[in-house]
């Protein structure tokens, strides 16, 4: 039985999201698509949204397509900064099922070096 690529990355996703929900610490949950980048930090027990950034948002990728690495950057930086004033400091970080290469590392360590905790 073959598996498509979209159905694969939720497959991995599972035993992640598993892992963070019984750690029970705020994460930082990723999405990509072929055109934006977007990024959450989501609560301990998953009901509410403390903060986020996307590619989307107005002034903040400003003029760089929001698909390449300059514009994950741009977004790991921006994340950060709003959960650090949200008063999260340390995140457990949910990649989605995406594998840690390019523009998900590029963020993520954007936000390490922030001052985000991952």
């Amino acid at each position: 039985m073959s598996s498509t690529k979209k159905q694969a990355r939720v497959r991995r996703a599972k035993s992640t999201r598993a892992k963070i929900r019984s750690l029970e610490m705020p994460s930082l949950s990723i999405h990509r698509t072929d055109k934006n980048l977007y990024a959450q930090i989501i609560s301990g027990d998953g009901t509410k949204t403390l903060a986020s950034a996307s590619s989307l948002e107005k002034g903040l990728v400003e003029g760089k397509s929001g698909k390449n690495i300059e514009a994950a950057k741009i977004i790991g930086k921006a994340i950060a900064e709003r959960a650090l004033k949200a008063g999260v400091e340390k995140v457990a970080f949910d990649r989605s099922g995406f594998l840690y290469h390019g523009k998900v590392k590029a963020l993520a360590e954007a936000a390490r070096e922030a001052g985000l905790g991952l």
